[in-house]
């Protein structure tokens, strides 16, 4: 097969017309011609870290709205499904990414749970680290989120550095705010990247240390405001990603979008293509072609340098998408789940509560949160957006755990959700305590899945695969997703721009400041429990 276009070289920093022959999947020549082409030609583009489940699609079908947006290959974490299913899920993931042409890596998860604060379905311990650490879809240690283990020494996580070590894999690193002689620590014990700076400073620290720096954009954690200005002078020590990703986002754009927003405010097309297409290939040791004679033959074709519209993507040689399509289907998945909770009643999410209360506050575009304290007369109280959040036990029949949140928004009704990073016990918010056991028990119901309702009104995405994703087409998905997304908005009064993403990391219990377990209120900073209320007890049913 031979192909004539311009062809953007990322290492010589030039574009020329040449004529591209592709043997076996190979590209055995690239010969220079004399001759005007319409067309670009460049390596696909790699999402250097992300999670899968969160676009509530197995790998198959993420790859299917994934590809037409230029994307080849993307570093992915399965630790949301290793903690609900351990090694039979990543198992799952692996297997399953083998149905599409698009090139998944996976990590061991080195964090499953993430904390012993939370109950997670499943345990990856040292002895499953190197049993996945020993297949060859796995390339890299995952993120370790147990940063506070790391720099304290832990015995576990110096253990499973150590293996990643032992294989010579690079270590994914998870360090939110961690600055100074911490950060030090980290990286000494050999974690090679982070995607958690959300401040420029802070990401300048790290580069400045040795470690990768990844932007991120995601549905819900955006920080590639606070971190492009340092493309100009780092893009060797740089990689983009999204993180999560919901399948509404998905189906409009991916790393696509990053690389044209770069270009729009002005950063370098050979350094922004450097940090798209090659840093992950070379950090990860990827089998993914960067447009060389005797490289797979991966790569995109484009309109022009300024749109980027993607016009046809290719792997191993053949071209697997083409105008906004993808040119295969995806087998029917079978699910698997670990699902054992039981409906609950608006009696189970009654809370004693005092003079003065702590509230997490939530923000928008942001995994971080604070501390809030409030005083009785604002409890409960939609228009001081002040409502309870609660936590039930997927795994067990347990009671809910309550608490209060401020940043949602909701005047009305509640919303519910099984992915709740990173253990996936069911999150549920709302208005009132009918609202909250109604909304819970949709996802109970259907074993796993995102609901809201208002008085009139119930929606369900049902997730029968590990509670985290749909065994239905992406489009299917990606539809629905939107209905109920619009709905938490427009009829419940969100003014959170990802709501269902926003809420899954209210569980994320390695994230500062304040967060919710199913073993109660979480201080993400000092890492230990605190009350949810004072003395002075009112009732606030």
């Amino acid at each position: 097969m031979k192909i004539r276009a311009n062809l953007v070289h990322i290492f010589d920093k030039k574009i020329e017309a040449v004529e591209l022959t592709i043997h076996d999947g190979l590209i055995s020549v690239i010969k220079p011609i004399d001759e005007v082409c319409e067309t670009y030609i460049l390596p696909g583009f790699i999402d250097a870290h992300i999670h899968i489940e969160s676009s509530m699609l197995p790998p198959s079908e993420f790859a299917r709205l994934a590809l037409p947006h230029g994307s080849v290959s993307a570093l992915c974490d399965p630790h949301e499904i290793a903690n609900v299913l351990g090694v039979e899920g990543v198992e799952f993931m692996i297997d399953n990414s083998k149905k599409s042409p698009f090139k998944f890596y996976f990590g061991a998860s080195p964090c499953v749970p993430a904390t012993p604060f939370e109950t997670s379905g499943s345990t990856l311990g040292v002895l499953e680290v190197e049993t996945l650490l020993l297949k060859n879809e796995v390339k890299f240690l995952s993120e370790v989120m147990n940063f506070p283990g790391v720099i304290n020494k832990d015995r576990d996580m110096l253990e499973k550095i150590a293996l990643a070590k032992k294989y010579d894999v690079p270590v994914d690193g998870h360090a939110p705010g961690v600055m100074g002689e911490d950060l030090s620590a980290y990286i000494a014990a050999g974690i090679t990247t982070d995607h958690e700076a959300f401040t420029y400073k802070e990401g300048l620290e790290k580069i400045q240390k040795g470690m990768k720096v990844l932007i991120r954009e995601g549905s819900a954690a955006k920080n590639y405001e606070a971190l492009h200005g340092l493309i100009d002078d780092y893009a060797d020590m740089l990689m983009f990603c999204s993180d999560d990703r919901h399948p509404d986002d998905l189906l409009k754009e991916h790393i696509n979008a990053l690389v044209k927003r770069s270009l729009d405010y002005g950063h370098d097309l050979y350094k922004v293509l450097q940090i798209a297409c090659i840093n992950p290939i070379k950090h990860y040791n990827l089998d993914v072609g960067m447009l060389r004679v005797g490289d797979s033959a991966d790569f995109i074709e484009i309109d022009n340098l300024k749109d980027f519209n993607i016009l046809k993507t290719f792997i191993e040689g053949v071209c697997v998408a083409q105008n906004t399509k993808a040119l295969f289907r995806a087998e029917k998945v079978i699910p698997i789940n670990n699902f054992k909770a039981i409906p609950k009643s608006a009696q189970d999410f009654y809370l004693e509560s005092s003079a003065h209360i702590e509230v997490i506050q939530a923000y928008d575009h942001e995994l971080i949160t604070h501390e809030k304290e409030v005083r009785y007369a604002d409890f409960l109280d939609p228009s001081k957006d002040i409502i309870k959040i609660a936590i039930i036990n997927r795994y067990e029949d347990k009671k809910p755990v309550v608490a209060y949140i401020n940043g949602f928004g909701l005047k009305s009704g509640a919303m519910a959700s099984s992915i709740a990073h990173d253990s996936h016990n069911i999150l549920v918010i709302g208005c009132d305590d009918e609202s909250l056991a109604r909304c819970a028990n949709l996802v109970i119901e259907s074993s796993g899945g995102i609901s809201a309702l208002s008085a009139d009104k119930e929606l369900l995405l049902g997730l029968d695969v590990a509670g985290l994703m749909s065994s239905e087409r992406a489009e299917v998905v990606a539809e629905k997703y939107s209905d109920i997304d619009h709905f938490v908005k427009d009829v419940l009064g969100s003014n959170l721009e990802s709501p269902f993403m926003t809420l899954s990391f209210m569980a994320l219990l390695v994230i500062p400041d304040l967060k919710l377990s199913d073993k109660g209120l979480f201080d993400g900073r000092e890492f230990h429990f605190v009350s949810v209320s004072s003395e002075d007890v009112h009732n606030d049913k």
